[in-house]
């Protein structure tokens, strides 16, 4: 059992955050891992990112975005409640050396987990730069947080509400041509993760993703998360979740991704039905 120590609502109605207790863990992970919970017996398991890792409070720390089934159950919870399973830390961490300059992109809440990547790219003598991206000023995550670790933070929405108005790539594209880079890493939606390769393989500079396909286990043994790299079979959560970028099947990726999204549904509509009174969105 792991107990949530704080939680808080980062952006209304549906993103929170949780601060856990889990002394062991805490003092193994590395950024760019990833942890799997379950809430309870009846629960599933889910894949969730570490968008922080404190070793002296020994905790881990999660941003959730409630959209299906467990992470609704999951918004449901307060400080002191506790999660049954929380197993990790799982996948490779993030290749942290001095590169030089680095971009980071973001997208939506992508860019949680890009908090603890981007301070130790600081603490490695990069130039950090981070995009992010969102539709609109409103859905905007960790700003301020990326300010703290990065030398620029640049922001983009599709409707212009803050910063530039347009998508994460036309930033992209302009600070490469303007100053370079060494790496470009990107953690967000697949479809904008696949245009920001896109967009850098021109320059010919390494691009790097964070994936998060289907998964159950987390150890290999499913093959549900297993994606298709230069031609070859890979597993996000032994392998990855960082590859690539351009290396990847992007519309094999994209379509394994739909392939439960009925499914999910339903269990969701089922749920609700059941549980629509606890549905408060309230720390």
């Amino acid at each position: 059992m792991s107990r949530i120590l704080e939680k808080k609502l980062v952006r209304s109605p549906d993103v929170f955050y949780y601060k856990i207790e889990s002394p062991l863990l805490s003092k193994i992970a590395k950024p760019g891992q990833f942890v799997i919970i379950r809430l309870h017996e009846k629960g599933e398991r889910i894949p969730l990112s570490l968008a922080d890792i404190n070793p002296e409070e020994g905790t881990i720390s999660l941003i959730v975005m409630a959209v299906g089934k467990t992470t609704s159950e999951m918004s449901t919870l307060k400080a002191g409640d506790e999660i049954l399973d929380l197993c990790g830390p799982l996948g490779q961490p993030t290749h942290i050396e001095k590169f030089g300059r680095v971009i980071l992109v973001g997208g939506g809440f992508g860019v949680a987990p890009l908090y603890p990547i981007a301070r130790e790219f600081k603490a490695a003598k990069n130039e950090v730069v981070t995009i992010i991206g969102a539709r609109s000023k409103d859905l905007l995550i960790y700003e301020e947080e990326m300010r703290q670790v990065s030398d620029r933070v640049l922001i983009t929405t599709d409707d212009g509400s803050k910063g530039v108005k347009g998508v994460v790539t036309m930033v992209v594209r302009e600070e490469l041509t303007q100053n370079g880079a060494e790496l470009v890493m990107a953690i967000g939606p697949a479809i904008m993760m696949k245009f920001v390769c896109e967009t850098t393989r021109p320059f010919s500079v390494k691009t790097i993703v964070s994936l998060n396909p289907v998964m159950i286990d987390g150890t290999g043994m499913c093959g549900c998360c297993r994606v298709t790299v230069g031609g070859e079979t890979r597993f996000a959560c032994t392998d990855g979740p960082e590859f690539d970028g351009n290396r990847i099947d992007w519309e094999l990726l994209m379509n394994r991704q739909k392939m439960y999204v009925h499914e999910e549904q339903e269990s969701f509509e089922a749920w609700k039905r059941r549980h629509a009174h606890l549905l408060v969105k309230e720390c």
